[in-house]
């Protein structure tokens, strides 16, 4: 009996790790895609646009939907970082 109890808590605890290794893993993966030159919605197009902007020419991007979705991608990056630290 007293086994079968350490290898729950113990089954737990691996849980709970692989659990804040997977937020951990997705937090990473999440500023990737804000600051990588590859991501469609990375920070060289908000580069771009301001370039554009004080070139005084038009942006060859909609900013209110690259912001949006760079606003959820951070939302989500907040969401889970509140998540890990209430585990703590």
């Amino acid at each position: 009996m007293e086994e079968n109890k350490n290898l729950e808590n113990e089954t737990e605890m691996t849980a709970a790790i692989d659990e804040r290794m997977e937020k951990e893993q997705e937090i990473r993966n999440l500023q990737s895609i804000l600051s990588s030159t590859a991501s469609p919605i990375g920070d060289w197009k908000i580069a771009k646009h301001m370039e554009y902007t004080l070139l005084g020419m038009d942006s060859p991007y909609d900013i209110e939907a690259l912001h949006t979705e760079r606003q959820a991608v951070r939302d989500r990056i907040n969401d889970l970082q509140e998540e890990l630290d209430a585990a703590e």
